[in-house]
C-alpha cells in the first residue's frame, strides 16, 4: 500500500484530460465517472502517473461492458446477489449477440436523473460534530432535486446543533438526549412525513444528484430499502488509506445489485451476509417498511453495542420476503477517520457491533447460521487474516485484527446476557408471530 498521502482524483471519462494528465504526476485514488455515473477506482502510484489517454479509453470501454451488464434488462439486469453479495451472472451467448452498442447505451444510462425527491425526507443523525454537520447541510443545499424534508436529530446531552440548525433554512431540529444512533434514527423515523426516508451522517457530503437518484431508485424498483455509494473525501493519512484500501472502506461495489429471498437463502445457513447491502450513512427506505418490521434495535448502534443497526434492519426486511437495492449512481463522500486510534476503536466497535447484531437476529427468527458466523466463519476468517497479513508483511492489518479479536471477544458477552437478550425492540404483531417460542 502507498505509504505517502495520496490525492483522491476524480476522472470523466466522458471528457477531454489532455491538460489534466500532463500534469498528473503523483500517487492518487482514481475515481472514474461518466458524467454523473460513477464507474470504478483503482490506487495508482506515482510511477504509474499520469494515465495515457489509450489507458484511459481502455478503461472506459471495461466499465461500459460492466455498467451494460449490470443495468440492460435485455442482458439480464438487475443483477441478484448471491454468496458474499457478489452477483450473479445473468448474461447469455443469444443477449449479447443482440445488444446494442455499448458507447450510445452508456450515455443515454449515464443521464442524471430528473426525479422529484419532494417525497424524500433526509434524517441526519449529529452528536457532537457541528463544523461537520455544517459542511453536510451545505451539500444538501447544493441537490438538484431538493428533499420535501430534512431534519436533523441531535444526540447530544445539551442540544448543541440547535444555534445551527436555527440558523439554516429549511431545516427540522429534533433533540434527543438519549445516548445512542438507533434511539436518534427512530427519533428522525417519528418526525418524518415522507414515503421515503433517507439516513446519512453528519461527516458525509452528499452528491448534487443524490436525492435524485435515490428518488429514481424507489420509483424504478420495488425494493424496501435502497443504499448507495459511499467513497473517500480525502486519504491523507495512513489511518484514512488503511480503512480505504486495507479494510475496503464502506465498499467498492460500482454496478447495481439487487438483495432479496435468493440471497438470504443462499446466505442463510452461515449467516446471511446483509453488511455486503451497504453503509449507514448512505441508504433509505419506504416509510411503509417500518410498519412491517418495526423500528431499530436500540441495543444496536453507536452509543450502544457498537454498530450494525443498519444490516439488523436490512436482515429483517429480507426475513419477511422483502429486497433491499445497492445503486451505486446514489453517491456521498465519507470523511474517514484520521488518527490511527480511532481507526481501532472503529474497528473494535464495528466487530463488536456485528457479534450483537448476530445475536439478535438469532434471537428473534431463531436462524442457527447467526451463531455458525459467530464461532465458525468469524474465526476462520481471523486465521485467514493472521496468515496472509504475516506472507504479505503487514503488521499493520494484523494490528487492525487484534482489535477486531477483540470486538469479537466483547461481543460474545451478548450472548451471555439474558437481560440484554429480553430487551428486544417492539415489533409489529406479524413479525413477532415469525418469533421462535
Amino acid at each position: 500500500m502507498i505509504r505517502q498521502g495520496i490525492t483522491v482524483r476524480h476522472v470523466d471519462l466522458a471528457a477531454d484530460h489532455s491538460g489534466e494528465l500532463a500534469s498528473a504526476d503523483q500517487a492518487a485514488l482514481n475515481i472514474y465517472w461518466w458524467g454523473d455515473l460513477p464507474l470504478g477506482m483503482e490506487p495508482l502510484s506515482a510511477a504509474e502517473m499520469p494515465e495515457g489517454r489509450a489507458r484511459l479509453d481502455l478503461l472506459a470501454a471495461r466499465f461500459a461492458a460492466e455498467q451494460r451488464l449490470a443495468r440492460d434488462p435485455a442482458l439480464g439486469a438487475p443483477l441478484v446477489a448471491g454468496a458474499e453479495g457478489a452477483p450473479h451472472r445473468a448474461l447469455t451467448i443469444r443477449t449479447a449477440a443482440t445488444a446494442r452498442e455499448s458507447w450510445s447505451w452508456l450515455r443515454e444510462t449515464a443521464a442524471p436523473s430528473t426525479h422529484s425527491a419532494a417525497d424524500v425526507a433526509i434524517i441526519i443523525c449529529t452528536r457532537n460534530r457541528l463544523p461537520d454537520l455544517a459542511k453536510c447541510l451545505a451539500a444538501l443545499r447544493t441537490q438538484r432535486s431538493p428533499a420535501g424534508e430534512v431534519i436533523v436529530v441531535d444526540n447530544s446531552s445539551d442540544g448543541n446543533a440547535s444555534d445551527l440548525c436555527a440558523a439554516s433554512t429549511g431545516i427540522r431540529y429534533v433533540h434527543e438526549p438519549r445516548p445512542g444512533l438507533s434511539h436518534a434514527r427512530n427519533t428522525g423515523l417519528s418526525a418524518a412525513t415522507r414515503g421515503i426516508v433517507a439516513f446519512t451522517d453528519d461527516d458525509v457530503t452528499p452528491h448534487p444528484g443524490w436525492t435524485a437518484e435515490l428518488a429514481r431508485a424507489f420509483a424504478d424498483s420495488d425494493a424496501d430499502a435502497v443504499t448507495g455509494l459511499v467513497l473517500p473525501i480525502r486519504l491523507d493519512t495512513w489511518a484514512q488509506r488503511c480503512f480505504q484500501m486495507m479494510m475496503g472502506g464502506f465498499g467498492d461495489r460500482f454496478v447495481p445489485v439487487l438483495f432479496d429471498r435468493r440471497f438470504f437463502a443462499e446466505t442463510q445457513a452461515d449467516g446471511v451476509h446483509v453488511w455486503r447491502i451497504g453503509a449507514g450513512a448512505n441508504m433509505a427506505f419506504r416509510r411503509s417498511v417500518f410498519d412491517r418490521v418495526g423500528l431499530f434495535d436500540t441495543r444496536l448502534g453507536a452509543g450502544a453495542s457498537g454498530c450494525s443497526e443498519d444490516s439488523e434492519i436490512w436482515y429483517r426486511i429480507l426475513a419477511v420476503g422483502g429486497a433491499c437495492l445497492y445503486e451505486p449512481r446514489a453517491v456521498v463522500f465519507h470523511d474517514h477517520r484520521a488518527d490511527w486510534s480511532s481507526l481501532e476503536q472503529q474497528m473494535r466497535s464495528y466487530m463488536r457491533g456485528h457479534v450483537s447484531a448476530l445475536v439478535a437476529q438469532r434471537d428473534l427468527f431463531g436462524h442457527r447460521g447467526n451463531v455458525m458466523r459467530i464461532f465458525k466463519q468469524l474465526p476462520r476468517y481471523f486465521v485467514r487474516t493472521a496468515i496472509e497479513s504475516v506472507l504479505h508483511a503487514a503488521p499493520d492489518r494484523r494490528k487492525l485484527l487484534r482489535q477486531e479479536i477483540f470486538g469479537w471477544t466483547s461481543g460474545l458477552r451478548y450472548l451471555i446476557s439474558p437481560g440484554w437478550r429480553r430487551r428486544r425492540p417492539k415489533l409489529p404483531a406479524t413479525l413477532s408471530g415469525t418469533m421462535p417460542r
